[in-house]
């Protein structure tokens, strides 16, 4: 993982671990890195990944088994597909259909626009 300027790392590592449980690079109850592995491994400051992971934690994604590690959810996955298809419509497809509509694009225009988009 390359981090950029764009926002915050902590920010960075837990949309990171979102994607490989979204893509399936991490299963549910798999265990994760540590947070000290995690900043050895990407060189980062121990505390700015532990923030990461206690997002996660705070967002239902990873869980704590004391002692032991994080691990991922077992209801992650299902859950974070649910968030970004709800932020898809409203963040993409509202927007589309509003500015489609403002120059006169029909629905049925999009739609077969996007069956020979494939």
């Amino acid at each position: 993982m390359a981090f950029d300027d764009r926002s915050p790392i902590y920010l960075q590592i837990a949309d990171g671990i979102k994607n490989d449980v979204l893509s399936g690079a991490l299963e549910e109850d798999e265990q994760v890195m540590s947070t000290n592995q995690y900043a050895a491994f990407y060189r980062i400051n121990p505390a700015t990944a532990a923030k990461g992971f206690a997002q996660l934690v705070d967002e239902g994604v990873l869980y704590k088994k004391r002692g032991i590690g994080m691990f991922v959810s077992p209801d992650a996955r299902e859950r974070l597909r649910r968030e970004r298809r709800k932020r898809f419509f409203t963040d993409v497809v509202d927007p589309m259909l509003a500015e489609a509509e403002r120059i006169g694009v029909e629905v049925d225009e999009i739609v077969r626009h996007l069956g020979g988009a494939r």
